[in-house]
């Protein structure tokens, strides 16, 4: 009986010689961190520091990753009331801006048109007075247009009836016209022909037209024998009977319709200044 309870506790005893090796290396890495520590040199300012705020963290229990209180109705409005008003001055100045330079612009054009006006007045008395020392009133005429100043001559004077050609007696006197276009700098110039509405038929012009621009041609030609005039800017145009400036009832009328027609054309064009 004694035997079997003696057994029985010697079953129950718990083997403890774990303790020794655990106890063991728990010194040897208590040895280890002293060691770690020995060898590392700690600031002591920046340490004090992170202390102060981590006691102040843990103090007055407020998380790092805490929102910042929400701003004020009132004063969120309020600034991006001012906001807007700084934009609108902005967009305003701009405005303001581009419209002092388009101003600017216009006044500019403006300018020059003027002085190109005041030049066309200067060409067109020194036409006049061209036509008044050689008798021409009646045959020659100037007038200044939005689209220049116009310088119309009956085909009289230059063309014989139903021809193209300028006659022998005429050349004199348009190779004097061609010196008072040369001027500097330099114009474009448009020559047109017209005629009135007696249609043509022989063995040169099959049509108005045909007549009308040939006229033309045949005109430019003389004047550009004047070596101060530049071909380039001159042009040439035939209308035939489709731009009267008379009724063709009459013969006063188809005398008046049967010209040419010379176009000093502005610097500044109307379409520049709009």
């Amino acid at each position: 009986m004694s035997k079997r309870r003696k057994k029985g506790h010697e079953d129950e005893h718990v083997d403890e010689s774990w303790l020794l090796p655990y106890a063991d290396l728990l010194t040897l890495l208590l040895a280890l961190f002293i060691v770690l520590f020995a060898s590392s040199t700690v600031n002591a300012q920046k340490f004090q520091q992170l202390s102060k705020v981590f006691n102040g963290i843990f103090a007055s229990g407020e998380g790092v990753m805490e929102y910042s209180k929400p701003q004020p109705a009132d004063e969120y409005y309020s600034g991006k009331i001012k906001a807007d008003q700084n934009k609108e001055k902005e967009n305003k100045s701009e405005s303001t801006e581009e419209k002092d330079k388009e101003q600017e612009l216009k006044d500019h054009l403006q300018k020059l048109k003027l002085e190109d006006h005041e030049e066309l007045v200067q060409v067109q008395e020194k036409v006049n007075a061209y036509i008044q020392t050689n008798h021409l009133n009646g045959k020659f005429a100037t007038s200044l247009t939005t689209e220049g100043l116009l310088l119309t001559i009956r085909d009289n004077v230059l063309f014989e009836s139903g021809k193209a050609d300028i006659s022998e007696n005429n050349l004199k006197t348009a190779r004097e016209l061609s010196d008072l276009l040369v001027m500097d700098p330099p114009r474009n110039i448009i020559i047109s022909g017209h005629t009135d509405n007696v249609p043509i038929h022989n063995s040169n012009f099959s049509s108005n037209f045909e007549l009308s621009v040939m006229r033309a041609l045949n005109f430019m030609k003389i004047i550009l024998e004047n070596n101060q005039l530049n071909p380039r800017n001159f042009s040439v145009k035939g209308f035939g009977e489709y731009k009267p400036i008379a009724s063709n009832d009459t013969s006063e009328g188809k005398a008046k319709n049967r010209r040419v027609e010379v176009l000093i054309q502005p610097r500044v064009l109307p379409s520049d200044s709009n």
